[in-house]
């Protein structure tokens, strides 16, 4: 340990010849360079050679050290970070308990695999699953490598446990990049465009997508035309005898940050009930408080059967879950579930501080307080700026719609890809989302301070304000 920790001095860093404070106390970003910068432009030329197009980027640099909601890149340029790696880093980078947790399993061991040694980090992290998501119930919980491993046991499961074989999903899902979740994702280009032929079975239906609502209704008159839909097509396109599982995002995460309307969960869930069908929660993105509970499906009158979780659960270390009723989970024979590195221990020993720390610390309260700031600040900007078709959000999971029109509502796809090159050559990364890539959404790790948010959201007012249409 450096002197200088030990004794508590504070800690800097020297960059280009500038000292830098600890980042979780920068309060703007700091460009030095163009984005690129010089260093950033040689690891580039890197990429460009070694590693295939298919892998997208959005910022074009590279990190070096990230802390909170803050990150430095390889040529000293600073940035605010409202993309929390796609979600993964509610709990902010480099979280120091997080980081002693980590260092201390990898001083004891790396792997074992829970098929061949135990380890009791595993066990105790799926107790504490078990015991966060929604239900009262009886539930049990393994480990897999990811968001889209996890739908695909969620998918297995269900077969197993109901004896049937059909997915209904929704329109404008993202379950994966996997053969069976890019037939459960509904963006076709990029996700699922020439890698077909799919399994077979998965029906989608319309989102409950009250901006672009698919039937022309609006809510609350629509009576929920959404959820009936599920009803009305079992005579025409599957039959409940054939239908294991309905899986939903509670927030439609890729698809757009679309919040349902208070019922339509509920109405899903009571025909599901009626007709022996499974509910799916896939709360990969919505998880761990970024939606103001510790699961957004915590906000449904009804638990799901199946919980899938992954991103934030482990601060950044690759984790994905399954949780569900216990007679449910249990059905798959022994060796049916797993895998060699499914609830690595660096992993579980990760989830298991970030659970602690987000619990002890009033995440939820701090994400509904991130939400209302950002949601405020959105209305201000709609009222403004006619290019926002629409402003939404649950928690901290918030978005804004851009559109060339609010009458047609035509999506301002490219002037959003002009968007994002504005704000992230002034040091703030964001991600854009939705069918037609129009929107923009936040996720900004939970831990981010005031300021922060505040010298973020100037950037993009002042990117919004350039667009011309």
């Amino acid at each position: 340990m450096l002197l200088s920790a030990r004794c508590g001095v504070k800690r800097t860093r020297l960059v280009k010849g500038r000292h830098v404070e600890n980042l979780r106390n920068v309060k703007r970003p700091l460009v030095r360079t163009q984005v690129p910068g010089p260093e950033a432009k040689k690891l580039l030329e890197l990429r460009e050679r070694y590693v295939p197009k298919g892998v997208f980027l959005t910022v074009p640099t590279f990190i070096k050290r990230g802390e909170g909601a803050v990150f430095e890149d390889v040529d000293g340029n600073i940035f605010i970070d409202f993309a929390g790696g796609i979600g993964v880093l509610n709990i902010g980078y480099s979280h120091p308990e997080v980081v002693a947790v980590v260092k201390h399993q990898a001083e004891q061991f790396f792997h074992s695999s829970i098929n061949v040694v135990l380890y009791e980090s595993y066990v105790q992290l799926a107790k504490k699953l078990s015991e966060i998501t929604p239900g009262s119930f009886e539930k049990k919980t393994f480990f897999v490598n990811s968001g889209a491993e996890a739908v695909e046991n969620a998918v297995k499961i269900a077969r197993r446990y109901t004896k049937k074989t059909d997915i209904v999903c929704f329109e404008g899902a993202f379950h994966g990049r996997t053969l069976l979740t890019m037939a459960l994702t509904s963006k076709v280009k990029p996700y699922s465009f020439g890698f077909g032929p799919f399994p077979p079975g998965i029906h989608k239906l319309p989102y409950a997508y009250c901006y672009r609502c698919a039937y022309g209704l609006v809510w609350p008159g629509c009576g929920l035309r959404c959820a009936e839909r599920l009803n009305e097509i079992f005579d025409s396109v599957a039959s409940p005898d054939d239908i294991a599982a309905v899986i939903v995002e509670p927030v439609l995460g890729e698809g757009g940050f679309v919040v349902p309307p208070d019922g339509f969960i509920g109405r899903i869930g009571s025909i599901c009930s009626k007709h022996n069908i499974l509910l799916i929660a896939d709360e990969v993105q919505t998880g761990f408080y970024r939606t103001g509970k510790m699961f957004a499906s915590h906000y449904w009158d009804a638990a799901p059967d199946i919980v899938t979780a992954a991103k934030s659960i482990s601060g950044g270390l690759p984790l994905g879950a399954v949780t569900a009723r216990k007679e449910i989970i249990e059905s798959s024979q022994v060796g049916g579930v797993g895998g060699t590195y499914g609830g690595n221990p660096l992993s579980c020993a990760a989830a298991l501080k970030v659970i602690d720390i987000m619990e002890r610390e009033g995440f939820g309260a701090r994400a509904n307080e991130v939400g209302r700031i950002v949601l405020e600040r959105f209305k201000s900007m709609a009222e403004k700026y006619p290019i926002i078709g629409d402003v939404r959000g649950r928690g901290a999971m918030c978005a804004i719609e851009l559109v060339k029109d609010r009458a047609g509502k035509a999506p301002a796809a490219d002037e959003t890809k002009e968007l994002l090159k504005t704000v992230y050559a002034e040091g703030l990364a964001l991600l854009n989302a939705g069918l037609h890539g129009n929107i923009v959404r936040m996720l900004a790790p939970l831990v981010i301070t005031d300021d922060q948010l505040s010298a973020g959201l100037d950037i993009l007012e002042r990117a919004i304000e350039r667009i011309r249409l």
